[in-house]
């Protein structure tokens, strides 16, 4: 229950700081390929996330 709810909060904490129209406008006004790799670091972390959650 502890890490559902600790995985919840980072979740919504970052889905507040950052609407999507925003995030993405701004990753891809610096660059495609800037934009390519902030979206792999975001997913990435994620997952890394995640798989701490899990252990």
């Amino acid at each position: 229950m502890r890490k559902s709810l600790l995985l919840f909060t980072v979740l919504a904490f970052a889905v507040s700081l950052l609407s999507s129209c925003e995030a993405i406008g701004g990753i891809f006004k610096a660059g495609m390929w800037v934009g390519v790799i902030v979206v792999v670091l975001i997913v990435a972390l994620v997952l890394w996330l995640i798989g701490k959650v899990r252990k």
